[in-house]
């Protein structure tokens, strides 16, 4: 899928994934020269003659003589052949656009950090950050609100925002898993053919640890498996509608980001603190990407 001229909305977009994606999607999108028109048509293909001696003989004759059946050899027409070129047709096409993101997050420094480092990078105007707490239901929907007003159409959202924290687990469940399954809700609203969208991406980031089990984070293992089984079969639903979107789940492995800097402290992994030691080794086994 090209991404030139779409708008992407990124949960948990001032840093770490989020923050790629965003960067990779604006990357994406490079803008092209507006004032470009369409292509030239191609000339019309020549039109053959019939094959010598087949000249009011139908259809039937002309093809056999042309597929070699009959009597001889198959008829070639020299005299057309050089008139003949190959035309490679292209439709018109409209002027590439660039790429639009709005960054999601409810920390608003490192937020508007991101967005003044991308805007250096890329046109200003085509990032937007909205302070977010995603398990805000009004919020976040005001979120997605603002997004279609400012930019005027949705096409991609990735759910992204994540925590680990095995000591406030149950916010943990609402971060990793209750506003995916919003998000995903809310993109299905406003892209959905149905709903009058125009179709378009949900991205749901799970992690290794949604595929297999994490003795020391179970509460953050359980919110990826999570996101998986629902990504899955909320995929199956939308293909059912069809809702023209189409649902992806990444399962990220470890990353150098704030979450996974969160296994060294306390007030983060709680009773499973004293075990950090363990999730280094897996680090070890599986490596880091930066």
């Amino acid at each position: 899928m090209h991404v030139n001229g779409k708008v992407a909305l990124v949960t948990g977009g001032a840093q770490g994934i989020g923050r790629a994606f965003a960067q990779a999607l604006l990357g994406k999108g490079a803008k092209v020269s507006p004032g470009r028109g369409p292509l030239p048509s191609p000339p019309p293909p020549a039109r053959l003659a019939p094959p010598a001696g087949t000249r009011g003989r139908g259809v039937a004759a002309a093809r056999r003589a042309r597929l070699g059946g009959g009597a001889g050899p198959p008829a070639v027409c020299p005299a057309v052949l050089p008139s003949v070129r190959p035309a490679l047709i292209l439709p018109s096409l409209p002027p590439c656009l660039p790429a639009q993101v709005a960054l999601l997050d409810r920390n608003s420094e490192a937020g508007q950090e991101s967005k003044a480092a991308l805007a250096e990078q890329f046109e200003a105007q085509r990032t937007l950050f909205i302070q977010c707490d995603v398990t805000d239901q009004e919020q976040l929907k005001g979120a997605f609100k603002k997004v279609i007003e400012h930019f005027g159409r949705l096409d991609i959202v990735v759910n992204n925002a994540g925590v680990n924290n095995e000591k406030d687990w149950e916010s943990t469940i609402q971060i990793n898993l209750t506003s995916v399954i919003r998000g995903t809700y809310l993109g299905l609203e406003y892209m959905g053919k149905g709903n009058g969208g125009n179709g378009g991406v949900i991205i749901n980031i799970s992690s290794l640890a949604g595929l297999m089990p994490a003795a020391f984070q179970p509460v953050y293992c359980a919110t990826k498996h999570g996101v998986i089984g629902f990504t899955r079969s909320i995929a199956l639903a939308a293909n059912i509608e069809n809702y023209g979107v189409r649902l992806n789940t990444i399962c990220p492995g470890f990353v150098n980001t704030p979450i996974l800097q969160s296994i060294d402290k306390e007030e983060n992994m709680g009773q499973y603190y004293s075990y950090k030691d363990e999730i280094k080794n897996m680090m070890q086994f599986y490596g880091v990407m930066e």
